[in-house]
């Protein structure tokens, strides 16, 4: 018997939460829905889950708060960190900003594409897996109904990743790459911390412009174009062999999972 993964869903409106349910369970997961924070927190504690899905706007707990509960509960139960991601209305620029800095994995706006939900979730659990192979929330991901390249590998072929040679100074706003402090403007300096806090995860152009640029409105895709040019050519005075942010042609750009510890 396969094993399935369950998916913790704690969100309100039962049109949302069936489509949820129905495009998880299709692709071989276990969807565990609950309407209120209350709910989520009792099955959280009963069976800690591969992942859990947050609804910022809940009826009894606003969704952030309800994050750091299941956070705090997760460390006191001692088991493997459960990756977190925040369902956000497209429109609620402030929200998703805020979700990423409390620390979740992901954000998905409402309304989201079923197919690109899913390979999300995947993306996220073999990330996890990838950082705590065998626990218990790191089992392999089912790949019913996915392309090939977004399945996953064999859990024996799955390399420990090495370390990322960028660190974060948030409180300073700065970063240094392989022990190099990099002199970035403001907007740089945005876009490279958004990209390094979710290794492997593609940022649309749309949405570096809503989340680095105070007025995305009066900004347009050759800008996050020519800012990500200029953020290579500093990476490469420091590594001129080393290329750490990937394009995506015709989606957007991701920060490779896969970058050398020593330049």
């Amino acid at each position: 018997m396969s094993f399935k993964p369950r998916i913790l869903i704690a969100e309100d409106e039962s049109g949302i939460a069936d489509t949820l349910q129905y495009v998880l369970k299709s692709d071989g997961f276990t969807p565990i829905w609950c309407a209120t924070a209350e709910e989520a927190i009792a099955q959280f504690a009963q069976e800690p889950p591969a992942l859990a899905i947050l609804d910022i706007g809940l009826p009894d707990l606003n969704g952030f708060e309800l994050f750091k509960r299941l956070q705090a509960l997760n460390q006191s139960m001692g088991g493997p960190e459960v990756p977190m991601v925040f369902l956000t209305a497209r429109s609620d620029e402030i929200d998703r900003v805020v979700g990423l800095e409390l620390g979740a994995d992901d954000y998905i706006a409402k309304p989201f594409s079923p197919r690109e939900l899913v390979a999300r979730v995947r993306t996220i659990l073999r990330r996890s897996a990838r950082n705590a192979p065998g626990s218990p929330g790191t089992a392999p991901v089912p790949n019913h109904g996915v392309p090939h390249q977004i399945g996953a590998r064999a859990p024996h072929a799955a390399p420990q990743p090495p370390a990322m040679p960028f660190s974060l100074d948030i409180e300073r706003m700065q970063i240094r790459y392989y022990g190099r402090l990099l002199e970035l403007s403001r907007y740089e300096y945005g876009l490279l911390k958004l990209l390094v806090q979710r290794p492997g995860r593609v940022f649309t152009r749309d949405e570096l412009l809503e989340l680095v640029w105070d007025d995305s409105s009066d900004s347009f895709d050759r800008t996050v174009d020519a800012h990500i040019k200029t953020l290579r050519a500093k990476l490469k005075a420091v590594a001129p062999d080393v290329e750490p942010i990937r394009t995506l042609r015709g989606t957007g750009y991701a920060l490779n999972e896969e970058l050398p510890s020593k330049a």
